[in-house]
């Protein structure tokens, strides 16, 4: 089932546009790659199909019950956010405020949600530390558990590993292939193409040559075999 479908999408700003045609289709517990330049759109791109920016021209569709608030996001994390005075805990909860809607107190499911994906995650110890903390991997599995408190579809993750030493990259990798295992939509932006490549089902390049399709496709098409060669770190 396609949960998402787009359709000649134009993004960017008023006098600027990123990207244009986009035209693309998420299915049901796929694992997305999005690649390309820097300044191609791709962040521009999550925010639009959060619905935090409007598409210049297009449209985005949404199918099996998902809708912009139920996606779990990853943000790319700011130096802020690193020094996020709380703790682990109360960051994780804080993911269950997409289905607040009015209601300012957290439910007993709320509170059930969190346990479990900190669980799923392996950072039940942590649960009374201060999030600024802890190490990076850390601090990127509780905003992941962050995100799966929103979600049980779709997870839209914005370079997660950046920043990350090669050992808790690896296992951040392994973690969200588990969780697609489960059954979760993951669309990802990455700038190590050659990881991508391993894990994900379909890659999305945008920027100066646009694919879209599997990476197997990805991989013996102009812009794929190009980046590819390159050792998949383009910057």
């Amino acid at each position: 089932m396609e949960q998402l479908i787009c359709k000649n999408l134009k993004l960017g700003y008023e006098n600027i546009t990123l990207a244009e045609d986009l035209s693309f289709s998420v299915e049901k517990g796929d694992y997305l790659c999005i690649v390309g330049e820097n300044g191609a759109g791709k962040s521009t791109l999550m925010r639009t199909l959060l619905r935090l920016q409007k598409p210049l021209a297009g449209t985005i569709e949404y199918n099996d019950n998902l809708t912009a608030s139920s996606i779990g996001y990853l943000p790319q994390q700011t130096i802020i956010q690193k020094d996020f005075p709380a703790s682990v805990y109360e960051v994780v909860l804080s993911g269950c405020q997409n289905s607040l809607g009015w209601h300012l107190f957290y439910s007993k499911e709320d509170r059930a949600k969190v346990l479990k994906n900190m669980e799923r995650l392996g950072i039940t110890d942590y649960a009374k530390r201060c999030y600024r903390e802890l190490s990076g991997g850390q601090q990127q599995r509780v905003l992941l558990a962050r995100a799966l408190c929103a979600t049980e579809k779709m997870l839209l993750l914005d370079e997660p590993v950046a920043g990350l030493d090669p050992l808790v990259t690896n296992e951040m990798y392994e973690l969200i292939d588990k969780l697609n295992g489960e059954g979760i939509t993951v669309i990802m932006i990455s700038h190590d193409i050659a990881c991508s490549v391993k894990y994900a089902k379909h890659v999305l390049h945008l920027g100066n040559e646009f694919f879209f399709g599997t990476v197997e496709d990805y991989r013996h098409s102009p812009a794929g075999s190009k980046y590819l060669e390159g050792g998949g770190h383009h910057h």
